[in-house]
């Protein structure tokens, strides 16, 4: 499954990044790299772009950049 398809409140652990350049580097910076653990925040109004909480910092992705990262989502906790 890939990032895009998170939904807020749901959280999930990274498998890949299907992503090249700058930006790859960027991201496994800020600590989006493979087995790190994440969090949906939430989605702009219009659904583009989402937040994310990575390694306790909120960043925004855009909806191209989410449909490169694979997850896999942890189950869902309703409690």
């Amino acid at each position: 499954m890939t990032l895009e398809k998170l939904r807020p409140g749901q959280a999930g652990t990274v498998l890949a990044l299907r992503l090249e350049g700058p930006l790859r580097r960027r991201l496994r910076d800020l600590g989006l790299v493979e087995g790190a653990r994440l969090r949906c925040l939430g989605r702009s109004p219009l659904g583009d772009p989402s937040a994310y909480l990575i390694c306790g910092a909120a960043i925004a992705l855009r909806r191209t950049d989410c449909r490169r990262i694979e997850v896999e989502v942890e189950p869902w906790n309703a409690s």
